[in-house]
């Protein structure tokens, strides 16, 4: 993946955010990681890449993040249930405007959300994979992209 591609990840993430929030969340510097050792938080949304490119996308955050975002837009239920729909639609969200700059062999699954420990998420470990750090109301999560 280019330095231009992932500046589309950083756009839309930062897009989310200020649309649903008001807010843009702090940005840190986007990095490689290695496959055995991505960050997985409380809850994580995972977005399957098939058509011209082929990986994952995922975005993962700490509970007090999602519930967080839930109080701001208005929701008060802020079950586990209604955590995994958020993360999910979020990874969705992401993926889905990714697929705007891509076109259309840029292929999405639905979303898969694993919440708790969600060791068992694997990206293909010949792909790289680029992790954006991120912070909203100084609450971390995080976005990664390991996509061929």
């Amino acid at each position: 993946m280019e330095e231009q591609e992932l500046r589309v990840f950083i756009d839309i993430v930062s897009q989310y955010f200020e649309r649903q929030t008001g807010r843009l969340p702090e940005i840190g510097s986007p990095y490689l990681g290695e496959a055995n050792a991505l960050p997985i938080y409380d809850f994580t949304g995972v977005i399957g890449i098939s058509g011209e490119r082929q990986g994952c996308v995922y975005f993962t955050a700490h509970r007090d993040l999602l519930r967080q975002l839930l109080l701001h837009v208005g929701e008060a239920d802020v079950s586990d249930n209604n955590l995994c729909d958020l993360v999910g639609e979020i990874a969705n969200t992401i993926s889905g405007n990714a697929r705007r700059h891509f076109g259309p062999n840029f292929m999405i699954s639905v979303p898969v959300v694993v919440a708790g420990n969600a060791r068992a998420i694997q990206v293909p470990k010949d792909i790289k994979a680029y992790i954006l750090p991120l912070k909203w109301h100084k609450l971390e999560a995080a976005m990664i992209a390991s996509l061929r």
